[in-house]
């Protein structure tokens, strides 16, 4: 009620003084993820296509109110940004992910045909699932990734629940083909921290969202690795038998459609989603079905403001959708 009480306030003012309900939109968003231009014809460009984006958001929530999309659009970060800006802006953060070259993990090995899987998965209720993090304006997403998929196996093998160091993985993990914030690759993050005997807690290590010289502490490990495993490329069934009876794994997928740029709830289909360019690390962390459509539990390392509280759920058993099984492997502890 106090909400709806605001906006008629807010619809009388701006009524009066000739404001548009656009302009005050903008102005609440741009509060809100605080955004500042650096010029008024920046803030011009940016506000267009910011309208543009929210003619394109409430186009498609009409669809997805009258049950003909499955999941939900909202005014994200990226609101701001032409899906080419956006793409930009992400398409580093996978180091040049080749799906043609051999992976040098441990195999996944498939249990017997016969083992009954839950027919629904959340690890964040069995305490595996540390807070969503944010990368900032950094091509990090694979440090996010590798450091969930540990913390989970972390949490497996000791009950505790440990917050592990992306910075560490930024700074640090250079020689294993990483290159911090210009993008790298879980399997590779794995190998650092096996080499490397661990990886400190992101209390000792704080996340910084640039690159920065190597600050490593032997004394404030959180986790070690001992290796890990990649699961059979394309394997939706693997990946599901993985996340089932190991935890959390670290995925790629393709995120540059802008219908994952402005996600917000739902279950995402998008077939125009590529199954090889993947150019985003992100976290499996469950799966169910809604509405009788498969989906994947996915945590997202873009704040809690993206998506829905920072999680999406992504269509599962859609012939490899956005590449989910494409790049999966976890840790061995």
């Amino acid at each position: 009620v106090r909400m709806l009480m605001v906006l008629a306030v807010a619809l009388a003012v701006a009524s009066s003084s000739g404001v548009s309900l656009e302009d005050m939109e903008f102005h609440a968003w741009k509060l809100k993820f605080g955004k500042s231009y650096s010029s008024p014809s920046e803030e011009s460009n940016r506000r267009q296509i910011w309208l543009d984006n929210r003619r394109l958001v409430l186009v498609h929530n009409i669809l997805a109110d009258q049950g003909i999309k499955s999941y939900r659009l909202g005014m994200t970060n990226f609101a701001d940004l032409d899906n080419e800006e956006y793409k930009r802006l992400i398409s580093t953060c996978l180091r040049s992910f080749n799906a043609s070259l051999p992976r040098r993990g441990s195999a996944f090995l498939r249990l017997p045909e016969v083992t009954d899987l839950p027919t629904s998965v959340d690890w964040r209720d069995k305490g595996y699932v540390t807070a969503v993090k944010d990368q900032k304006q950094c091509g990090s997403c694979w440090a996010f990734s590798a450091t969930g998929s540990l913390e989970g196996q972390n949490f497996r093998k000791t009950g505790k629940l440990v917050s592990l160091s992306e910075q560490q993985l930024v700074d640090c993990s250079g020689d294993y083909g990483n290159m911090g914030c210009m993008g790298g690759l879980m399997d590779d993050a794995f190998k650092y921290i096996q080499a490397n005997g661990g990886i400190d807690t992101e209390e000792s290590y704080p996340y910084e969202a640039e690159d920065g010289p190597c600050r490593f502490k032997p004394d404030s490990i959180g986790a070690k690795c001992t290796g890990y495993v990649d699961i059979s490329q394309g394997d939706e069934g693997a990946l599901q038998e993985a996340v089932a009876t190991i935890g959390p794994v670290s995925i790629g997928i393709d995120a540059s459609p802008i219908s994952f740029q402005l996600y917000e709830s739902g279950v995402y289909d998008e077939p125009s989603c590529s199954s090889t360019d993947l150019d985003h690390g992100v976290l499996a962390i469950g799966y169910g079905s809604e509405s009788g459509q498969d989906y994947w539990l996915v945590k997202n390392s873009w704040g809690v403001e993206w998506g829905d509280k920072g999680f999406i759920k992504m269509s599962r058993n859609k012939h490899n959708q956005c590449g989910i099984a494409t790049a999966a492997s976890y840790p061995l502890v």
